[in-house]
C-alpha cells in the first residue's frame, strides 16, 4: 500500500492518539503542576506526531525524514520519564502507568523500524 500522507503512517496515528490521551491526563493533574510538569508533558507528547508529520513533509530527503523520526524518538523517551514521574508522584495508578509506558515503547519501536526500512521511493 502506498503511503500518501503522514496520516497513513500507523506510528503517526498511534502517537497522535497518545498525545490526546496525555493531554486529558494532564487536565486532571493538580493545579500546582500547571507551570512545570503539565507544559513539559504536553510539549513532549505533541512533539512526537508533529515531528513525524514534519519529517514526512521532507521525505524527499531520506536523511531529513529520518532525522525528524529520531527527534520524535527522543520525545518518546522524554514522555516515558514523565509517565514514571506522574506515577511516582501518585497522579496515575500502576495500571495506567504500565499501559502508557508499553504504548510509548511500541511507538518507539515502530519509529525505529520505520527508520531502518524507509527509502524515499516508498511514496512514489
Amino acid at each position: 500500500m502506498a503511503i500518501k500522507s503522514y496520516e497513513d503512517l500507523v506510528v503517526y496515528q498511534e502517537s497522535y492518539k497518545l498525545a490526546l490521551e496525555m493531554h486529558q491526563i494532564c487536565s486532571r493533574l493538580p493545579k500546582e503542576e500547571r507551570y512545570e510538569l503539565i507544559p513539559q508533558i504536553r510539549r513532549a507528547t505533541i512533539s512526537i506526531p508533529a515531528n513525524i508529520a514534519e519529517g514526512y513533509g521532507r521525505r524527499n530527503s531520506e536523511k531529513e525524514f529520518k532525522h525528524f523520526l529520531r527527534n520524535a524518538m527522543g520525545s518518546t523517551n522524554e514522555v516515558k520519564v514523565y509517565i514514571d514521574m506522574i506515577h511516582d508522584l501518585g497522579y496515575v495508578n500502576r495500571h495506567t502507568h504500565d499501559q502508557l509506558k508499553e504504548r510509548y515503547e511500541s511507538v518507539n519501536k515502530q519509529m525505529y523500524r520505520l527508520i531502518q526500512r524507509w527509502t524515499k521511493y516508498e511514496t512514489e
